[in-house]
């Protein structure tokens, strides 16, 4: 009875794997942290995940490139590729001395980001604190966000402080050192 059982269960049509699954966790454990402390404190926990990854990302990349620092461009075309390889759909739309614009059609999260603008932060310092250990300096304004119900992302990484970097609203980050 018991093997019957253990067969029939596993033969069950359901979508459970470790990728749903551990989006899951994630779009559960930043609804938690939303409601037991608010957004702007959830979004600060997951921002303090979002820099250590973007630190080990960064030193990924670094040594896969065999260089000791990103240009602009390479920094672009990194936070382009691995959010790729995470399955994402991030692209340029622009980018200069000043800024590196991108946009998204598919987030890494899928689904699971609905009404979890808190995931978003990961994006934020991921992308921040790559682009300020290479080049010194970041801002980054999440535009729109899949998270918040747009048909996509647009997501501004200023490269310097420049009147459009201080008018808009985002994340500061510095070489080895994140800040609001």
């Amino acid at each position: 009875m018991t093997n019957t059982l253990n067969n029939s269960v596993a033969t069950l049509n359901l979508s459970l794997e470790r990728d749903i699954f551990l989006r899951t966790l994630i779009r559960e454990l930043s609804g938690t942290l939303h409601d037991v402390v608010g957004l702007e404190e959830a979004s600060g926990f997951l921002s303090v995940v979002g820099g250590t990854m973007g630190r080990q990302l960064n030193q990924d990349y670094k040594s896969a490139l065999e260089v000791s620092n990103l240009s602009r461009k390479q920094v672009a075309d990194v936070l382009v590729d691995l959010k790729r390889r995470i399955q994402g759909d991030f692209y340029v739309i622009e980018q200069n001395d000043e800024k590196i614009v991108l946009g998204n059609r598919v987030c890494p999260f899928g689904d699971k980001v609905l009404n979890r603008p808190a995931i978003c932060m990961m994006t934020s310092n991921v992308f921040g604190t790559i682009a300020a250990n290479n080049l010194g300096y970041a801002k980054v304004e999440l535009q729109k966000t899949i998270a918040q119900g747009d048909p996509g992302c647009r997501v501004v990484v200023y490269l310097k402080i420049t009147e459009e970097a201080e008018d808009a609203e985002g994340r500061e980050y510095f070489r080895g050192v994140e800040s609001v």
